[in-house]
Protein backbone atom coordinates (compact mmCIF):
# COMPACT_ATOMS: atom_id res chain seq x y z
CA UNK A 1 0.00 0.00 0.00
CA UNK A 2 1.81 2.73 -1.16
CA UNK A 3 1.86 6.29 1.47
CA UNK A 4 0.05 9.46 0.55
CA UNK A 5 2.51 12.29 -0.86
CA UNK A 6 2.74 14.38 2.14
CA UNK A 7 2.33 18.38 0.76
CA UNK A 8 3.34 20.63 3.16
CA UNK A 9 0.90 23.87 3.91
CA UNK A 10 1.57 27.09 2.65
CA UNK A 11 2.03 29.96 5.42
CA UNK A 12 -1.62 31.28 4.53
CA UNK A 13 -2.62 27.76 5.54
CA UNK A 14 -0.99 27.87 8.54
CA UNK A 15 -2.91 30.69 9.72
CA UNK A 16 -5.91 29.43 8.81
CA UNK A 17 -5.52 26.34 10.37
CA UNK A 18 -4.70 27.96 13.62
CA UNK A 19 -7.26 30.15 13.40
CA UNK A 20 -9.61 26.98 12.95
CA UNK A 21 -8.28 25.32 15.75
CA UNK A 22 -8.53 28.44 17.97
CA UNK A 23 -12.62 28.71 16.74
CA UNK A 24 -11.47 32.23 15.60
CA UNK A 25 -14.63 33.51 13.83
CA UNK A 26 -16.65 30.38 15.01
CA UNK A 27 -14.50 28.52 12.42
CA UNK A 28 -15.91 30.49 9.80
CA UNK A 29 -13.52 31.18 6.38
CA UNK A 30 -14.77 33.61 4.43
CA UNK A 31 -12.44 35.19 1.35
CA UNK A 32 -13.09 38.27 -1.13
CA UNK A 33 -11.64 38.62 -4.42
CA UNK A 34 -11.75 42.68 -4.88
CA UNK A 35 -10.77 43.93 -8.41
CA UNK A 36 -11.07 47.52 -9.36
CA UNK A 37 -13.18 47.85 -12.08
CA UNK A 38 -11.16 50.15 -14.82
CA UNK A 39 -9.62 47.81 -16.84
CA UNK A 40 -9.22 43.96 -17.24
CA UNK A 41 -7.77 41.23 -15.40
CA UNK A 42 -4.40 40.01 -15.62
CA UNK A 43 -2.00 37.36 -15.18
CA UNK A 44 -1.39 38.59 -11.74
CA UNK A 45 -5.00 38.54 -10.84
CA UNK A 46 -5.25 35.14 -11.98
CA UNK A 47 -2.78 34.31 -9.12
CA UNK A 48 -4.72 36.25 -6.65
CA UNK A 49 -8.54 34.84 -7.49
CA UNK A 50 -7.12 31.24 -7.75
CA UNK A 51 -5.14 32.05 -4.51
CA UNK A 52 -8.75 33.67 -2.64
CA UNK A 53 -11.24 30.70 -4.31
CA UNK A 54 -9.19 27.65 -3.74
CA UNK A 55 -8.09 28.35 -0.01
CA UNK A 56 -12.20 28.76 1.03
CA UNK A 57 -12.88 25.84 -1.13
CA UNK A 58 -10.47 23.77 0.58
CA UNK A 59 -11.87 25.16 4.50
CA UNK A 60 -14.89 24.72 3.53
CA UNK A 61 -15.58 28.36 3.31
CA UNK A 62 -16.98 31.26 0.88
CA UNK A 63 -15.55 34.07 -1.44
CA UNK A 64 -16.98 36.97 -2.53
CA UNK A 65 -16.65 38.99 -5.68
CA UNK A 66 -16.71 42.61 -4.85
CA UNK A 67 -15.46 45.43 -7.28
CA UNK A 68 -14.11 48.49 -5.35
CA UNK A 69 -15.53 50.65 -7.30
CA UNK A 70 -14.33 54.15 -5.61
CA UNK A 71 -13.09 56.29 -8.58
CA UNK A 72 -15.68 57.15 -10.95
CA UNK A 73 -13.63 58.53 -13.22
CA UNK A 74 -11.74 55.46 -14.47
CA UNK A 75 -14.49 53.04 -13.91
CA UNK A 76 -16.86 51.41 -16.22
CA UNK A 77 -19.59 48.77 -16.42
CA UNK A 78 -17.58 47.15 -19.62
CA UNK A 79 -15.18 45.98 -17.24
CA UNK A 80 -17.17 44.94 -14.54
CA UNK A 81 -18.61 42.46 -17.38
CA UNK A 82 -14.75 41.66 -18.43
CA UNK A 83 -13.90 40.56 -14.94
CA UNK A 84 -17.21 38.76 -14.40
CA UNK A 85 -16.32 36.50 -17.82
CA UNK A 86 -12.80 36.28 -16.61
CA UNK A 87 -13.60 34.78 -13.75
CA UNK A 88 -15.95 32.18 -14.68
CA UNK A 89 -13.94 31.02 -17.11
CA UNK A 90 -11.18 30.20 -14.70
CA UNK A 91 -13.88 27.78 -13.17
CA UNK A 92 -15.23 29.84 -10.12
CA UNK A 93 -18.27 30.74 -8.67
CA UNK A 94 -18.30 33.69 -5.98
CA UNK A 95 -20.88 33.49 -3.28
CA UNK A 96 -24.40 35.09 -4.02
CA UNK A 97 -24.63 38.18 -6.27
CA UNK A 98 -21.51 40.45 -7.00
CA UNK A 99 -21.03 43.09 -4.57
CA UNK A 100 -19.67 46.70 -5.11
CA UNK A 101 -18.00 49.46 -2.85
CA UNK A 102 -20.72 51.60 -4.01
CA UNK A 103 -22.95 49.21 -2.07
CA UNK A 104 -21.65 50.86 1.06
CA UNK A 105 -21.34 54.51 0.47
CA UNK A 106 -23.94 55.38 2.53
CA UNK A 107 -22.29 53.39 5.38
CA UNK A 108 -18.59 54.59 4.52
CA UNK A 109 -20.32 58.28 5.05
CA UNK A 110 -21.26 56.97 8.36
CA UNK A 111 -18.26 55.74 9.03
CA UNK A 112 -16.41 58.96 8.41
CA UNK A 113 -18.98 61.24 10.31
CA UNK A 114 -18.03 59.18 13.49
CA UNK A 115 -14.23 59.34 12.67
CA UNK A 116 -15.01 63.20 12.72
CA UNK A 117 -17.14 63.26 15.57
CA UNK A 118 -14.48 61.12 17.86
CA UNK A 119 -11.82 63.78 16.72
CA UNK A 120 -9.86 61.40 14.40
CA UNK A 121 -10.60 63.32 10.80
CA UNK A 122 -11.16 66.71 9.95
CA UNK A 123 -11.75 69.04 6.60
CA UNK A 124 -8.58 69.95 5.63
CA UNK A 125 -8.28 72.70 2.45
CA UNK A 126 -4.77 72.65 1.91
CA UNK A 127 -3.88 71.75 -2.18
CA UNK A 128 -2.98 68.96 -2.84
CA UNK A 129 0.45 69.55 -3.68
CA UNK A 130 0.62 71.41 0.13
CA UNK A 131 -0.68 68.31 1.64
CA UNK A 132 2.23 66.43 -0.10
CA UNK A 133 4.48 68.82 1.39
CA UNK A 134 3.19 68.60 4.72
CA UNK A 135 3.70 64.51 4.84
CA UNK A 136 7.27 65.31 3.84
CA UNK A 137 9.44 62.29 3.58
CA UNK A 138 9.87 58.82 5.75
CA UNK A 139 13.26 59.75 7.38
CA UNK A 140 11.53 62.97 8.99
CA UNK A 141 8.88 63.82 10.73
CA UNK A 142 5.70 65.46 8.54
CA UNK A 143 4.51 69.10 9.13
CA UNK A 144 0.89 69.20 10.38
CA UNK A 145 -1.71 71.26 8.36
CA UNK A 146 -2.89 74.50 9.52
CA UNK A 147 -6.69 72.91 9.79
CA UNK A 148 -5.64 69.78 11.87
CA UNK A 149 -7.35 71.33 14.97
CA UNK A 150 -10.06 72.86 13.21
CA UNK A 151 -13.49 71.83 15.68
CA UNK A 152 -15.30 68.88 15.52
CA UNK A 153 -18.34 71.05 14.42
CA UNK A 154 -16.68 73.08 11.68
CA UNK A 155 -15.54 70.03 10.07
CA UNK A 156 -19.26 68.57 10.62
CA UNK A 157 -20.18 71.21 8.81
CA UNK A 158 -18.22 70.91 5.72
CA UNK A 159 -17.93 67.30 4.81
CA UNK A 160 -22.16 67.51 4.68
CA UNK A 161 -21.54 70.75 2.42
CA UNK A 162 -19.15 68.68 0.30
CA UNK A 163 -21.70 65.84 0.18
CA UNK A 164 -24.50 68.42 -0.32
CA UNK A 165 -21.97 69.04 -3.61
CA UNK A 166 -21.58 72.72 -2.23
CA UNK A 167 -17.83 73.06 -3.07
CA UNK A 168 -15.77 72.56 -6.39
CA UNK A 169 -13.31 69.42 -6.84
CA UNK A 170 -10.11 69.64 -5.07
CA UNK A 171 -10.93 72.97 -2.79
CA UNK A 172 -10.94 70.20 0.47
CA UNK A 173 -10.61 67.08 1.45
CA UNK A 174 -11.38 64.95 4.96
CA UNK A 175 -7.88 63.54 6.67
CA UNK A 176 -7.70 60.98 9.13
CA UNK A 177 -5.86 62.46 11.76
CA UNK A 178 -3.25 59.88 12.54
CA UNK A 179 0.15 60.40 13.03
CA UNK A 180 2.39 63.35 11.43
CA UNK A 181 5.58 61.59 12.81
CA UNK A 182 4.98 58.16 11.75
CA UNK A 183 8.34 56.69 9.17
CA UNK A 184 4.87 54.84 7.28
CA UNK A 185 3.51 57.62 5.00
CA UNK A 186 0.80 55.43 5.32
CA UNK A 187 -0.38 56.91 8.27
CA UNK A 188 0.66 60.52 7.93
CA UNK A 189 -3.08 61.87 8.44
CA UNK A 190 -4.37 60.60 4.77
CA UNK A 191 -6.95 61.54 2.82
CA UNK A 192 -10.08 59.32 3.26
CA UNK A 193 -12.88 61.45 1.13
CA UNK A 194 -12.54 64.24 -1.58
CA UNK A 195 -14.88 65.87 -3.82
CA UNK A 196 -15.55 64.84 -7.48
CA UNK A 197 -18.81 65.92 -9.28
CA UNK A 198 -18.57 62.76 -11.58
CA UNK A 199 -21.06 60.36 -12.78
CA UNK A 200 -20.56 56.62 -11.25
CA UNK A 201 -21.28 54.26 -13.38
CA UNK A 202 -23.75 52.61 -10.41
CA UNK A 203 -25.16 55.42 -8.24
CA UNK A 204 -25.58 57.65 -11.19
CA UNK A 205 -24.87 61.33 -9.91
CA UNK A 206 -25.68 60.67 -6.31
CA UNK A 207 -22.63 61.10 -4.85
CA UNK A 208 -20.31 64.04 -5.23
CA UNK A 209 -17.47 62.58 -2.70
CA UNK A 210 -15.90 59.96 -2.85
CA UNK A 211 -14.20 57.46 -0.21
CA UNK A 212 -10.28 56.88 -1.21
CA UNK A 213 -9.49 53.07 -1.90
CA UNK A 214 -7.41 53.07 1.89
CA UNK A 215 -10.75 53.82 3.38
CA UNK A 216 -13.29 52.01 1.18
CA UNK A 217 -11.28 48.66 0.82
CA UNK A 218 -10.67 47.49 4.28
CA UNK A 219 -14.05 48.92 6.06
CA UNK A 220 -15.71 47.23 2.59
CA UNK A 221 -14.27 44.31 4.15
CA UNK A 222 -15.01 44.60 7.40
CA UNK A 223 -18.59 44.91 6.78
CA UNK A 224 -18.78 41.63 4.70
CA UNK A 225 -17.29 40.21 8.22
CA UNK A 226 -14.65 38.88 5.54
CA UNK A 227 -12.20 37.05 8.08
CA UNK A 228 -8.75 36.89 6.00
CA UNK A 229 -7.98 39.41 3.36
CA UNK A 230 -5.61 38.18 1.19
CA UNK A 231 -3.75 40.69 -0.91
CA UNK A 232 -0.28 41.18 -2.64
CA UNK A 233 2.62 42.74 -1.23
CA UNK A 234 2.62 46.38 -1.84
CA UNK A 235 0.21 46.08 0.75
CA UNK A 236 2.05 45.23 3.45
CA UNK A 237 2.23 49.13 4.23
CA UNK A 238 -1.38 49.77 4.31
CA UNK A 239 -2.21 47.38 6.74
CA UNK A 240 -1.29 49.27 9.72
CA UNK A 241 -3.82 52.54 8.84
CA UNK A 242 -6.83 49.44 7.94
CA UNK A 243 -6.08 48.42 11.54
CA UNK A 244 -6.14 51.62 12.70
CA UNK A 245 -9.73 52.32 11.12
CA UNK A 246 -10.99 49.28 12.58
CA UNK A 247 -9.53 50.01 16.17
CA UNK A 248 -11.33 53.65 16.05
CA UNK A 249 -14.78 52.43 14.03
CA UNK A 250 -14.98 49.00 16.08
CA UNK A 251 -15.76 47.15 13.45
CA UNK A 252 -15.49 43.39 12.31
CA UNK A 253 -11.76 42.74 12.47
CA UNK A 254 -10.65 41.38 8.99
CA UNK A 255 -7.22 40.44 9.26
CA UNK A 256 -4.70 41.34 6.20
CA UNK A 257 -1.90 39.00 4.69
CA UNK A 258 0.16 39.64 2.03
CA UNK A 259 1.73 37.09 -0.34
CA UNK A 260 4.39 37.56 -3.65
CA UNK A 261 2.44 38.77 -6.11
CA UNK A 262 2.69 37.42 -9.54
CA UNK A 263 5.59 38.60 -11.79
CA UNK A 264 6.50 36.96 -15.16
CA UNK A 265 8.90 37.13 -16.82
CA UNK A 266 8.37 39.70 -20.17
CA UNK A 267 4.81 40.56 -18.81
CA UNK A 268 3.54 43.44 -17.03
CA UNK A 269 0.82 43.51 -14.42
CA UNK A 270 -0.12 47.20 -14.11
CA UNK A 271 -3.51 48.01 -15.52
CA UNK A 272 -2.52 51.56 -16.01
CA UNK A 273 0.22 50.86 -18.45
CA UNK A 274 -1.34 47.89 -20.16
CA UNK A 275 -4.33 50.53 -20.86
CA UNK A 276 -1.32 53.17 -21.79
CA UNK A 277 -0.73 50.44 -24.54
CA UNK A 278 -3.63 49.76 -25.99
CA UNK A 279 -4.08 53.93 -25.93
CA UNK A 280 -1.25 54.31 -27.59
CA UNK A 281 -2.08 51.22 -30.53
CA UNK A 282 0.44 49.14 -29.74
CA UNK A 283 -1.56 46.35 -29.15
CA UNK A 284 -5.60 46.27 -30.45
CA UNK A 285 -7.46 46.10 -27.51
CA UNK A 286 -7.23 44.48 -24.10
CA UNK A 287 -8.25 41.21 -25.24
CA UNK A 288 -5.25 41.08 -27.89
CA UNK A 289 -3.77 37.32 -27.77
CA UNK A 290 0.08 39.34 -26.81
CA UNK A 291 -1.45 41.07 -23.67
CA UNK A 292 -1.04 39.36 -20.44
CA UNK A 293 -4.54 39.99 -19.77
CA UNK A 294 -6.52 36.95 -19.08
CA UNK A 295 -8.63 37.69 -21.58
CA UNK A 296 -5.84 37.71 -23.81
CA UNK A 297 -4.05 34.64 -23.23
CA UNK A 298 -7.36 33.01 -23.58
CA UNK A 299 -8.04 34.04 -27.13
CA UNK A 300 -4.87 32.96 -27.63
CA UNK A 301 -5.81 29.58 -26.54
CA UNK A 302 -4.56 29.46 -22.79
CA UNK A 303 -6.57 26.92 -21.19
CA UNK A 304 -7.79 27.88 -18.32
CA UNK A 305 -6.58 24.63 -15.94
CA UNK A 306 -3.15 25.83 -17.28
CA UNK A 307 -3.64 29.11 -14.92
CA UNK A 308 -4.68 26.83 -12.11
CA UNK A 309 -2.11 24.54 -12.24
CA UNK A 310 0.58 27.35 -13.15
CA UNK A 311 -0.69 29.39 -9.69
CA UNK A 312 -0.36 25.88 -7.75
CA UNK A 313 3.27 25.30 -9.31
CA UNK A 314 4.41 28.87 -8.31
CA UNK A 315 2.89 28.69 -4.54
CA UNK A 316 2.41 31.52 -2.13
CA UNK A 317 6.00 33.40 -1.19
CA UNK A 318 6.19 36.18 1.16
CA UNK A 319 9.02 37.85 -1.37
CA UNK A 320 8.35 39.07 -4.60
CA UNK A 321 9.96 37.10 -7.16
CA UNK A 322 10.43 36.62 -11.06
CA UNK A 323 8.72 33.92 -12.90
CA UNK A 324 10.23 32.60 -15.63
CA UNK A 325 7.72 32.58 -18.65
CA UNK A 326 8.86 28.83 -19.34
CA UNK A 327 7.02 27.65 -16.57
CA UNK A 328 3.56 28.83 -17.57
CA UNK A 329 4.35 27.88 -21.08
CA UNK A 330 4.96 24.21 -20.21
CA UNK A 331 1.82 24.26 -17.88
CA UNK A 332 0.08 25.67 -21.35
CA UNK A 333 1.71 22.66 -23.46
CA UNK A 334 0.94 19.78 -20.71
CA UNK A 335 -2.71 20.87 -20.85
CA UNK A 336 -3.07 21.38 -23.84
CA UNK A 337 -1.28 18.14 -24.71
CA UNK A 338 -4.29 16.32 -23.22
CA UNK A 339 -7.39 18.11 -25.00
CA UNK A 340 -6.25 19.15 -28.50
CA UNK A 341 -7.55 17.58 -31.48
CA UNK A 342 -5.02 16.34 -33.71
CA UNK A 343 -5.30 17.94 -37.09
CA UNK A 344 -3.60 17.62 -40.32
CA UNK A 345 -1.90 21.30 -41.64
CA UNK A 346 0.52 22.56 -44.02
CA UNK A 347 1.80 25.52 -43.67
CA UNK A 348 4.51 25.87 -46.70
CA UNK A 349 2.91 23.48 -49.11
CA UNK A 350 4.59 21.62 -51.45
CA UNK A 351 2.39 19.36 -53.85
CA UNK A 352 3.00 15.46 -54.34
CA UNK A 353 1.89 13.10 -56.85
CA UNK A 354 1.26 9.36 -56.18
CA UNK A 355 1.73 8.23 -60.01
CA UNK A 356 0.98 4.48 -59.09
CA UNK A 357 -2.26 5.55 -57.04
CA UNK A 358 -5.63 5.40 -59.34
CA UNK A 359 -6.47 9.37 -60.31
CA UNK A 360 -10.00 9.46 -59.45
CA UNK A 361 -10.07 7.45 -56.22
CA UNK A 362 -10.70 9.18 -52.97
CA UNK A 363 -9.73 7.04 -50.34
CA UNK A 364 -11.02 7.87 -46.43
CA UNK A 365 -8.02 7.09 -43.95
CA UNK A 366 -9.02 6.83 -40.09
CA UNK A 367 -6.85 9.61 -37.96
CA UNK A 368 -6.84 9.58 -34.15
CA UNK A 369 -8.42 13.10 -32.64
CA UNK A 370 -6.26 12.93 -29.54
CA UNK A 371 -4.07 9.42 -28.97
CA UNK A 372 -3.95 10.72 -25.52
CA UNK A 373 -7.90 10.07 -24.73
CA UNK A 374 -8.70 6.76 -24.74
CA UNK A 375 -12.33 8.02 -25.83
CA UNK A 376 -11.40 10.95 -28.17
CA UNK A 377 -12.34 8.86 -30.56
CA UNK A 378 -11.20 8.86 -35.01
CA UNK A 379 -12.42 11.12 -37.90
CA UNK A 380 -12.22 10.15 -41.76
CA UNK A 381 -9.63 12.40 -43.57
CA UNK A 382 -9.35 12.48 -47.38
CA UNK A 383 -6.59 10.47 -49.12
CA UNK A 384 -5.57 10.91 -52.74
CA UNK A 385 -3.43 10.65 -55.76
CA UNK A 386 -2.18 14.73 -55.65
CA UNK A 387 -1.45 16.00 -52.11
CA UNK A 388 0.57 18.42 -50.08
CA UNK A 389 3.41 17.94 -48.11
CA UNK A 390 5.76 20.90 -46.41
CA UNK A 391 8.17 21.95 -48.56
CA UNK A 392 10.69 21.33 -45.21
CA UNK A 393 9.93 17.72 -45.94
CA UNK A 394 11.73 17.34 -48.71
CA UNK A 395 15.30 18.00 -49.73
CA UNK A 396 17.20 17.56 -52.78
CA UNK A 397 20.66 17.11 -51.43
CA UNK A 398 19.64 15.60 -47.93
CA UNK A 399 22.10 14.98 -45.33
CA UNK A 400 22.35 11.41 -44.01
CA UNK A 401 20.42 11.78 -40.83
CA UNK A 402 17.39 13.46 -42.62
CA UNK A 403 14.58 11.36 -41.94
CA UNK A 404 12.30 12.92 -44.37
CA UNK A 405 11.65 12.69 -48.19
CA UNK A 406 14.77 13.23 -50.71
CA UNK A 407 15.67 11.76 -53.36
CA UNK A 408 14.74 8.03 -53.33
CA UNK A 409 14.20 8.00 -49.70
CA UNK A 410 11.26 5.81 -48.68
CA UNK A 411 8.94 7.68 -45.75
CA UNK A 412 5.10 7.05 -44.24
CA UNK A 413 2.49 9.52 -44.91
CA UNK A 414 0.92 9.80 -41.33
CA UNK A 415 -2.07 7.01 -41.26
CA UNK A 416 -1.43 6.28 -45.17
CA UNK A 417 0.67 4.64 -47.00
CA UNK A 418 4.36 4.27 -47.74
CA UNK A 419 6.13 6.30 -50.10
CA UNK A 420 9.44 6.11 -51.93
CA UNK A 421 10.74 9.34 -54.26
CA UNK A 422 10.84 8.98 -58.05
CA UNK A 423 11.60 11.89 -59.23
CA UNK A 424 10.69 15.99 -58.90
CA UNK A 425 10.54 19.30 -60.78
CA UNK A 426 12.55 22.12 -60.33
CA UNK A 427 12.14 25.83 -61.50
CA UNK A 428 13.98 28.48 -62.91
CA UNK A 429 14.78 29.57 -59.10
CA UNK A 430 16.22 26.37 -58.35
CA UNK A 431 13.10 25.78 -55.94
CA UNK A 432 11.53 22.39 -56.17
CA UNK A 433 7.87 22.67 -57.51
CA UNK A 434 6.64 19.19 -57.31
CA UNK A 435 7.75 15.83 -56.10
CA UNK A 436 7.17 12.42 -57.35
CA UNK A 437 6.45 9.33 -55.85
CA UNK A 438 5.29 6.01 -55.72
CA UNK A 439 3.39 3.93 -53.12
CA UNK A 440 3.09 0.47 -51.95
CA UNK A 441 -0.67 -0.74 -51.52
CA UNK A 442 0.19 -2.81 -48.84
CA UNK A 443 1.75 -0.93 -46.99
CA UNK A 444 -1.17 1.03 -45.63
CA UNK A 445 -1.51 1.96 -41.79
CA UNK A 446 -3.29 -0.57 -39.46
CA UNK A 447 -3.30 -3.20 -42.13
CA UNK A 448 0.77 -3.31 -43.17
CA UNK A 449 1.90 -6.41 -44.75
CA UNK A 450 4.64 -4.59 -46.96
CA UNK A 451 7.19 -5.78 -44.76
CA UNK A 452 8.69 -1.96 -45.54
CA UNK A 453 10.56 0.06 -43.07
CA UNK A 454 10.05 4.09 -43.18
CA UNK A 455 12.04 5.96 -40.75
CA UNK A 456 10.14 9.16 -41.08
CA UNK A 457 6.58 10.29 -41.06
CA UNK A 458 4.93 13.22 -43.04
CA UNK A 459 1.75 14.84 -42.63
CA UNK A 460 -0.45 15.88 -45.27
CA UNK A 461 -3.57 17.08 -46.87
CA UNK A 462 -5.53 16.27 -49.80
CA UNK A 463 -5.02 18.81 -52.81
CA UNK A 464 -8.85 18.83 -54.05
CA UNK A 465 -10.12 18.97 -50.54
CA UNK A 466 -7.45 21.33 -48.92
CA UNK A 467 -8.74 24.12 -47.03
CA UNK A 468 -7.39 27.43 -46.90
CA UNK A 469 -6.53 29.32 -43.84
CA UNK A 470 -4.89 32.30 -42.26
CA UNK A 471 -2.36 30.92 -39.23
CA UNK A 472 -1.10 34.36 -36.67
CA UNK A 473 1.87 33.85 -34.94
CA UNK A 474 2.72 35.85 -31.73
CA UNK A 475 6.15 36.74 -30.24
CA UNK A 476 6.58 37.99 -27.02
CA UNK A 477 5.48 41.78 -26.38
CA UNK A 478 8.83 42.90 -24.82
CA UNK A 479 12.04 41.79 -25.74
CA UNK A 480 13.34 42.13 -22.06
CA UNK A 481 11.89 39.95 -19.37
CA UNK A 482 11.65 43.16 -17.01
CA UNK A 483 10.60 45.76 -19.24
CA UNK A 484 9.66 48.21 -15.68
CA UNK A 485 13.01 47.23 -14.18
CA UNK A 486 15.48 49.84 -16.04
CA UNK A 487 15.62 53.07 -14.41
CA UNK A 488 15.85 55.63 -16.83
CA UNK A 489 14.14 53.64 -19.55
CA UNK A 490 10.57 54.28 -20.43
CA UNK A 491 8.62 50.68 -20.86
CA UNK A 492 7.81 51.45 -24.36
CA UNK A 493 11.57 50.97 -25.52
CA UNK A 494 11.35 47.30 -25.06
CA UNK A 495 8.11 46.54 -27.40
CA UNK A 496 8.48 44.32 -29.73
CA UNK A 497 7.49 45.58 -33.26
CA UNK A 498 7.91 42.69 -35.00
CA UNK A 499 5.57 40.57 -32.67
CA UNK A 500 2.79 39.87 -34.65
CA UNK A 501 3.15 37.55 -38.29
CA UNK A 502 0.27 36.59 -40.59
CA UNK A 503 1.04 33.95 -43.05
CA UNK A 504 -2.10 33.11 -45.36
CA UNK A 505 0.10 29.66 -47.59
CA UNK A 506 -1.44 27.04 -44.80
CA UNK A 507 -3.98 24.51 -46.05
CA UNK A 508 -5.52 21.96 -44.09
CA UNK A 509 -7.75 19.02 -43.67
CA UNK A 510 -11.44 19.55 -44.22
CA UNK A 511 -12.77 18.57 -40.88
CA UNK A 512 -11.11 22.42 -39.86
CA UNK A 513 -14.27 23.68 -41.45
CA UNK A 514 -16.03 22.07 -38.20
CA UNK A 515 -14.40 23.26 -35.67
CA UNK A 516 -15.66 25.11 -32.66
CA UNK A 517 -14.55 28.31 -31.65
CA UNK A 518 -13.12 27.54 -28.14
CA UNK A 519 -11.67 23.57 -29.20
CA UNK A 520 -8.08 23.60 -28.80
CA UNK A 521 -6.12 22.11 -32.07
CA UNK A 522 -2.56 20.43 -32.65
CA UNK A 523 -1.04 21.10 -36.24
CA UNK A 524 0.55 18.13 -36.26
CA UNK A 525 4.48 18.57 -36.17
CA UNK A 526 3.75 22.39 -35.99
CA UNK A 527 2.22 23.64 -32.64
CA UNK A 528 -0.96 24.80 -31.18
CA UNK A 529 -3.48 26.48 -32.30
CA UNK A 530 -7.17 28.05 -31.74
CA UNK A 531 -9.86 29.88 -33.87
CA UNK A 532 -9.58 33.64 -33.52
CA UNK A 533 -12.33 35.47 -32.82
CA UNK A 534 -11.49 37.29 -36.47
CA UNK A 535 -12.75 34.03 -38.53
CA UNK A 536 -15.45 34.22 -40.82
CA UNK A 537 -16.65 31.22 -42.81
CA UNK A 538 -14.92 33.06 -45.52
CA UNK A 539 -11.93 32.86 -44.35
CA UNK A 540 -10.84 31.05 -41.49
CA UNK A 541 -8.03 32.89 -38.92
CA UNK A 542 -6.00 30.61 -36.06
CA UNK A 543 -3.49 31.65 -33.75
CA UNK A 544 -0.88 29.87 -32.88
CA UNK A 545 -1.11 29.49 -29.08
CA UNK A 546 2.54 27.83 -28.18
CA UNK A 547 4.72 25.49 -30.16
CA UNK A 548 5.24 21.75 -29.07
CA UNK A 549 8.92 22.33 -27.77
CA UNK A 550 9.15 22.68 -24.38
CA UNK A 551 11.99 23.46 -22.80
CA UNK A 552 11.42 23.80 -19.36
CA UNK A 553 9.84 20.18 -18.98
CA UNK A 554 12.54 19.56 -20.56
CA UNK A 555 15.62 20.92 -18.15
CA UNK A 556 12.96 19.23 -15.07
CA UNK A 557 13.36 15.92 -16.36
CA UNK A 558 17.08 16.09 -17.14
CA UNK A 559 17.37 17.46 -12.81
CA UNK A 560 15.27 14.44 -11.84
Amino acid sequence: MSEEKYIPLNFIEEIIEEDLSNGKHGGRIHTRFPPEPNGYLHIGHAKAICTNFELAKKYGGKTNLRFDDTNPTTEETKYVEAIQRDIKWLGYEWEGEPLFASDYFDDLYQYATKLIESGDAYIDESTAEEIAEQKGVPTSPGKESPHRHRSIEDSLRLFQEMKDGKHPDGSMVLRAKVDMTAPNMHLRDPVIYRVKHQHHHRTGDKWCIYPMYDFAHGQSDSIEKITHSLCSLEFIHHRPLYNWFIEKLGIFPSRQIEFARMNVAYMITSKRRLLRLVDEGVVSDWDDPRMPTISGLRRLGYPAKAFRVFCDKVGLAKRDNLIEIELLESCVREELNKVSTRMMVVMDPLKLTITNYPDDYVEMVDVDNNPEQEDAGKRKVPFSKHLYIEQGDFMVDAPKKFFRLGPEKTVRLKNGYIITHRDHTIDADGNVTEVFVEYYPESKSGSDTSGIKAKGVLHWVSREQAVSIDTISYDRLFTDPTPLGHEGKDMMDFVNKDSKHIDSKALAEPHILEVGDSEHLQFMRKGYYIKDQSSTTEKLVFNKTISLKDSWGKAQKKMK
